[in-house]
């Protein structure tokens, strides 16, 4: 059974493959299949983590989004035709370097 250190690296391994695959930018992301469902696998990885940890932890790091990170995993698997590609890209770019950050700085502790 995993702890919740290993979740967080779980997270922390998919922000870096989220990372590598985007990196050839937006239009890269939209033409390419396979890269989209990457990133949607690496989010749902995000999201499986986050909702496998106690919520003590959650509650000793209140600066992570946990409900939203939990619900958008829970849209990816149960909805996952209501998926925005769009709204995925702006995740990519605006939400995974914060996260990336605040996990980072748990790691790092």
């Amino acid at each position: 059974m995993r702890n919740d250190q290993e979740r967080f690296k779980d997270i922390q391994d998919a922000i870096q493959k989220i990372e590598k695959y985007t990196q050839r930018g937006k239009n890269e992301f939209f033409d390419n299949e396979l890269i989209q469902g990457w990133v949607l696998l690496q989010l749902q990885i995000i999201g499986e983590a986050a909702r496998a940890m106690d919520q003590s932890t959650h509650q000793q790091h209140p600066e992570i989004e946990w409900r939203d990170i939990i619900d958008f995993r829970n849209l990816l698997v149960h909805e996952y035709f209501r998926v925005d590609l769009e709204i995925i890209w702006k995740i990519v770019e605006t939400q995974i370097p914060y996260l990336k950050n605040q996990i980072n700085t748990i790691l790092e502790k």
